[in-house]
């Protein structure tokens, strides 16, 4: 339940050499350069730990063996065009498309050619953690069945989803808070890939997680996040508490209270943050810093939320 700070690396050279030693130490020891004079690369990279968010663009054609890149992998391309093959089968992406670079234990060779792209990698515990696969308590293999997104409208919710994390919660404003806010940027990237590319994770409830979805269960649930809502908490943490499966902590908050897990974590926050803004010298503390503290990274929101759920703006309360 914890996070590691954001770090951000910057990569600008022609030098084919230092090209190669960036290149195979952040992503692959066997990927292999193909280029032609005055090659050049541009890279931006920003790791948290559970994910990690890249633009780069090159001149020339590189070409990839996956077989060693840790985690899922998904591109967007801006400009570039991408060839990717495995197992006799080939696809191709251009500009604007959005795609899986990498599937779990597939190998496969993506060749790049000039332009621009966009990469998440996902550590794939945080999809563990997001996915329902629970019918014998615990998650099954995930599998993705196709490698690009299910509809357009669902690769534009991939884009706007990296978009929101990239430009709005790696800017969190206090370093204090980047556990919780990471935490719930990684899981809604996860829930984002799982629901934008077709896969084997979600199933229907089964019978003992029907039977588990009782108010016992609801109670134990609601203490641990009502013990834990400063902390990084995920679904599986949530259920892992209760002594139940991910399927069966989520329907009893659906059955007894007509909310999610996360919801109700969200819904604890908020008070919290309340709490906060109450007590709080408005010379010494802001808005911003306090919802930040209870992994609310975007203004926007938060405010949205809170005028929502207390009738009035966070900074009223604040400067009351």
């Amino acid at each position: 339940m914890t996070s590691s700070p954001v770090q951000i690396h910057q990569f600008d050279s022609r030098d084919p050499a230092a090209i190669q030693d960036f290149l195979s130490a952040t992503y692959d020891p066997k990927l292999r350069i193909h280029s032609r004079n005055g090659y050049r690369l541009t890279h931006r990279r920003v790791s948290t730990g559970p994910f990690a968010i890249a633009t780069t663009s090159q001149t020339g054609h590189l070409e990839i063996d996956t077989n060693t890149l840790g985690g899922l992998v998904i591109g967007r391309t801006r400009s570039a065009r991408v060839d990717r093959s495995s197992a006799g089968s080939a696809h191709r992406f251009g500009p604007g498309e959005v795609f899986l670079v990498t599937r779990p234990e597939e190998p496969c060779t993506v060749r790049w050619h000039p332009g621009e792209v966009e990469l998440c990698v996902l550590d794939l515990s945080v999809l563990a953690q997001v996915a329902t696969t629970a019918p014998a308590r615990r998650p099954g293999r995930i599998e993705f069945t196709e490698l690009s997104a299910a509809s357009a409208v669902l690769a534009r919710q991939w884009r706007s989803t990296t978009s929101f994390v990239r430009d709005v919660v790696l800017n969190c404003p206090t370093a204090g808070a980047q556990s919780l806010v990471i935490g719930n940027a990684a899981r809604m990237l996860a829930a984002a890939a799982l629901a934008v590319f077709p896969n084997t994770a979600f199933t229907e409830p089964t019978a003992a997680d029907r039977n588990d979805a009782t108010t016992a269960t609801l109670r134990r649930a609601i203490t641990f996040l009502e013990e834990h809502a400063d902390r990084d908490v995920s679904a599986a943490d949530i259920a892992s508490a209760a002594g139940v499966s991910l399927r069966a902590v989520q329907l009893a908050f659906r059955r007894h209270l007509g909310t999610t897990p996360m919801a109700y974590l969200r819904r604890v926050r908020l008070a919290r943050a309340h709490h906060d803004l109450v007590r709080a010298d408005p010379r010494q503390e802001t808005v911003s810093a306090i919802a930040s503290r209870w992994g609310f990274a975007s203004h926007s929101r938060f405010t949205a939320r809170y005028r929502a759920s207390y009738g009035v703006p966070p900074r009223k309360t604040l400067n009351t």
